[in-house]
This record gives structure tokens, sequence and C-alpha cells, in this order.
């Protein structure tokens, strides 16, 4: 396959930044996360991550936080998603928006649980051709809005949904018919997916990373997601010291992040958020 030029616009170019970010500290000396797929995936796209630090300053100082913070959220994830199946090997896992993460392939889950990536139907189409195929692992391309693609999903295992920096580009009311479909779906499981602020939605979230993308949903208290899903039970709500690699972090930037957790306006700026879920006819393990 030659290197291609990709023309990936708004939401779906977001998607380039985290595969090179992760592909760029994969090649560090002692990486946050071994990445070699999505290593191997930017050899065959053309893409310039620095245009996203353009105008703030040096590029190396801000191409080495910006890798790290993308590592860390991302390092976090595949550890839930680690936990919750080793504890539920026959689960079915959503992962939406998958964009060009590598995540089936570094949690390298059991062959009784069942996968699947869902994004837009160009992206699943690039997926295709830069990753490899295996057993028990499905590609749905699709809009997350248009929730018809959730019948090609098994409906008689336990649930895992995982969304890494996607519920942010939707609506509140696509954000809400999502969560209610897929917990109606399932007899029970879990849901990991990061929050922010409305605040950062409405001063910060616009033209997010210079792609035009802007941030749409957001979310004060985890608590007020019983809004959205009366099912849906918090289980944790990280804070930023709590992330993987967290130590990893200059200084100076550890020191922001403890300020924010301690002042009531800035700590709940932007999280991970584990939440379970069970209907009551279930007999699941969740």
């Amino acid at each position: 396959m030659t290197t291609e030029k990709i023309h990936f616009t708004k939401e779906k170019e977001t998607m380039l930044m985290t595969l090179s970010g992760r592909a760029l500290q994969s090649q560090w000396k002692n990486p946050i996360l071994r990445d070699p797929w999505a290593e191997e995936a930017m050899r065959h796209i053309d893409y310039d991550i620095s245009k996203q630090y353009r105008g703030v300053g040096s590029w190396s100082m801000w191409s080495k936080i910006g890798c790290t913070i993308i590592a860390t959220r991302a390092t976090t994830f595949d550890l839930l998603t680690n936990r919750y199946l080793a504890d539920h090997p026959d689960a079915t896992v959503l992962h939406l928006g998958c964009g060009m993460d590598s995540r089936v392939f570094r949690v390298d889950p059991p062959a009784s649980v069942q996968w699947f990536d869902v994004d837009y139907p160009d992206v699943i189409d690039l997926r295709r051709q830069l990753f490899p195929e295996r057993d028990t692992y499905h590609l749905i391309g699709a809009p997350l809005d248009d929730l018809r693609w959730l019948d090609e999903v098994p409906q008689d295992r336990p649930g895992l949904l995982i969304a890494e920096g996607v519920l942010h580009y939707l609506s509140e009311p696509e954000v809400k018919a999502l969560l209610n479909a897929v917990v109606a779906h399932f007899p029970g499981g879990q849901m990991i997916f990061d929050i922010c602020n409305p605040w950062i939605v409405k001063r910060v979230g616009s033209n997010v990373g210079g792609t035009g993308a802007t941030y749409k949903w957001g979310l004060d208290d985890p608590q007020d997601i019983k809004q959205l899903e009366p099912k849906l039970e918090l289980i944790k709500e990280f804070r930023p010291s709590e992330l993987v690699a967290f130590s990893r972090f200059p200084l100076w930037w550890r020191v922001l992040y403890r300020v924010q957790e301690v002042n009531p306006t800035l700590r709940r700026m932007e999280r991970t958020i584990v939440y379970r879920y069970e209907n009551a006819s279930s007999e699941s393990r969740s």
C-alpha cells in the first residue's frame, strides 16, 4: 500500500490527530502505550499533526504533551476494557467512533468476546485497508445517530460500550437516544466514556485542533446522566491524577491538574467515567 493523502474533515479528522499521537509516542524510548498498529498505519497516511499546535509555542514541547495526553487516555481506556472482559469473557464490545484506534489488537480479547468497531462508512473502509482481520471482530460502517446499526449486534450477552473522545461531538438528544438504545439492547453491562464540562463545550469546543469539529454535548455532574438514561449507575469518575501514566506529565502540568481537582469551577473540565446498568429481568453479571 502506498502512502495516501487523507482528506477527512471535522470530527473525522480528529481521529488522525489521535492516531498520529499514539504512533509518535509509541516510538519513544519508554512509551506510555506501545502501539505498533498505529505506527504501521501512519506509514500509509500523509497527515501533519503539527498543524494543531501552530501558534501555541514550541512544537516539540506541545507535541510531547499532546502525545502524552492521547496515550494516557488510551491506556486508561484499555485498562478498564481489560478489567471488564476479565470478569465478562462472554461480552459483546461496542467500540463507538473507533476511528483508526487499534484497541481491539492492543486488548487482544479472547475468542469468546464479540467485538464491534463502529464508525462512518468511509472510516471503516480505511480501517479495512490498514488493519488486519481477526475472528469474532466485526466492522460496522454507519453514523452513530442512525441506530439501525444496532440490529447487527447480538442481544444475549453483557455489553461493554467504549466511546473515547466521541460523545462530545453528538448533540444531547443524540446522546440520549444512543444511551437509551444500548441499555435496552443488552441484559446489562458497562459504559466507559469521557465527558467534559458544558463550559468547555461553549467556550473551547469549537474548531477542535484546527479541524473545524465542534463539541455539542457536555455534562457537569456525572450523576446527571440519569436525566438521559435512568438505569445508568456511576461506578467511577477518574480524576486526572488517577489516570494511567499521570506521573509522566511535566511537573508544571501535573500541578495544573492538581489545582483543577481542588477548584470547584475547574474540577469537572474533562473526565473519564465508568457506568454500569442492568435491566430488571437480567441475569447478566454486570
